[in-house]
């Protein structure tokens, strides 16, 4: 079985509709799958609106954090999942293509899939000014941490076995634990590929860049101290 694994904050507006879509693609392809919608901290209906979901749609299962943190609403949902691989995605992209590309390649023998909208290949259609904070971040992360690779945060597949003690390993929370679980991964010595994407939103974030960037920046040091100093 699957298990895609999606935080969602203050996503009244799409939730159902997305997730409906999903999962009429999943079937469609006749996959064994769960859909675990983590939510975190919505104060716009959202968690509402997810109660009601599993009566329409029997594969999903939602989860609920008090505060807005996704990177704590991510790892939880990793670490409840029950399939043999692991898909995070985004509600916004919900991307099957990355799916179908990414499960050959753990069959070959990798034990996590990134997608990256960064490499060679990758079509990007954020805003300018994302794309440089994206590549922005990428470079602080190899200077704090040895980061190999070039991106970590977004769409990722893995084998559950082999990461599961990754994601418990990992200590910072908010927006940067993606970007630890995979230089965490990196670094306990898996497996990790990237493959490109195309990258089209469905809508604008749900956090302002601006107000995430002193978040990102003191979560940078946090991860480069407890990396590189503490060795943990």
């Amino acid at each position: 079985m699957i298990s895609i694994v999606i935080p969602v904050y203050n996503e009244a507006r799409i939730v159902q509709d997305a997730a409906a879509e999903l999962c009429r693609k999943l079937d469609d392809l006749r996959w064994e799958y769960e859909l675990i919608l983590a939510e975190n901290g919505s104060r716009d209906g959202t968690l509402q609106l997810l109660e009601e979901l599993p009566a329409a749609l029997p594969r999903v299962r939602w989860l609920h954090e008090e505060k807005p943190n996704y990177g704590r609403a991510l790892k939880r949902g990793i670490l409840e999942a029950r399939g043999e691989v692991v898909i995070c995605d985004e509600i916004d992209l919900c991307d099957v293509d990355f799916y179908l590309r990414a499960l050959p390649l753990l069959e070959q023998g990798a034990d996590m899939v990134v997608g990256s909208k960064a490499m060679k290949g990758a079509n990007d259609s954020r805003p300018w000014v994302r794309r440089v904070a994206t590549r922005v971040i990428n470079l602080l992360l190899r200077v704090a941490t040895g980061f190999r690779g070039t991106d970590t945060h977004g769409l990722k597949a893995f084998k559950r076995e082999r990461l599961t003690d990754v994601a418990r390993a990992c200590l910072v929370e908010r927006d940067l634990f993606a970007s630890e679980f995979v230089i965490r991964a990196q670094r306990m010595g898996r497996d990790v590929r990237e493959i490109p994407i195309a990258l089209h939103e469905k809508r604008p974030p749900s956090t302002a860049l601006l107000r995430r960037v002193p978040r990102v920046l003191k979560g940078l040091i946090e991860l480069g101290w407890t990396i590189r100093i503490r060795h943990r």
